[in-house]
């Protein structure tokens, strides 16, 4: 597949230039200026060529159940206004944004653009990318009339979260925040942009079921396979644990917890968002365990 069957976005000498076929109306912004050796290009990942491109951060296997299943979840989100934008590097920097309406999370953000994920991999840190990708999402928001970007973080940095330093650079700011520490940032892009909030629902995660409790989402694509390990790890040691994926936007926004890709509780005390493996999980049952 050549240029032509893509969205890219190219460097051309100090600017970033949207194609024919890119994210909004062909536009140059302008980020800073960088040497030919950290040029890059980017493509738009949309339905008709979801299938050929890779799609996820750390799985090179296209036909691995975690791809197939981020595949399926975005192929449906894409009609809501969804935008992956993605390095021609293979999973190494990628942004993912959708109309916040449309968020699967419990947030009230009119207007706003969320931001699911914004992802630089390694070695590729440090080089501006991050820069470029957000400059991208604030430029195609400004486009269609937006107030402004959100996104989820906390106070300090943790897995899965954007990093809160980066956020403050770049402007955002802390707009609510729940009692599990999770916070909800903006960047305003109108003057009259109201601020976002997370929903009463969300504000004082907790659930009445005892023992392990997960939500989760097909929106991270290691849940596909490590869910049903941690559920088999529970199963082998006779520990209570109840995974409930949340498989439409309705009951996301419903949620207890703001992040809802991962969210697990024990006797409904919110604990992580850290997607586990089943050694994490069975190190998290014997410390729990110990106590007792």
């Amino acid at each position: 597949m050549g240029k032509k069957d893509h969205a890219f976005i190219g460097f051309q000498h100090n600017s970033l230039l949207f194609k024919q076929d890119s994210i909004s109306e062909p536009k140059t912004i302008n980020p800073k200026v960088r040497s030919e050796e950290n040029h890059m290009e980017y493509i738009r990942v949309t339905k008709e060529n979801l299938e050929n491109e890779h799609i996820c951060c750390a799985i090179s296997n296209n036909r691995d159940i975690q791809v197939a299943s981020k595949k399926a979840w975005l192929a449906e989100r894409f009609d809501d206004g969804l935008v992956f934008l993605k390095s021609t590097e293979r999973g190494k920097c990628f942004i993912e944004y959708i109309p916040a309406e449309n968020a699967w999370n419990p947030i009230s953000a009119d207007g706003y653009m969320y931001i699911d994920c914004l992802w630089v991999s390694g070695s590729f840190k440090g080089h501006g990318y991050s820069n470029d990708l957000l400059g991208a999402c604030i430029e195609d928001s400004k486009g269609k009339g937006k107030a402004g970007l959100c996104i989820l973080s906390s106070q300090k940095k943790r897995p899965y979260l954007a990093d809160p330093k980066y956020l403050k650079y770049k402007g955002f700011e802390i707009c609510d925040e729940a009692d599990n520490g999770i916070q909800l940032w903006h960047l305003p892009l109108a003057p009259d942009a109201v601020k976002p909030r997370i929903k009463e629902c969300a504000r004082h995660p907790h659930v009445e079921e005892s023992g392990y409790v997960l939500f989760f989402t097909s929106q991270c694509p290691f849940n596909a396979k490590y869910v049903p390990i941690v559920e088999q790890t529970a199963k082998e040691h006779n520990i209570r644990f109840k995974a409930i994926h949340l498989e439409s936007r309705e009951t996301a926004q419903n949620a207890p917890t703001p992040v809802t890709t991962y969210a697990l509780f024990y006797d409904g005390e919110y604990l992580t968002n850290e997607i586990m493996n089943g050694t994490r999980f069975f190190k998290e049952i014997e410390r729990r365990q110990s106590w007792s």
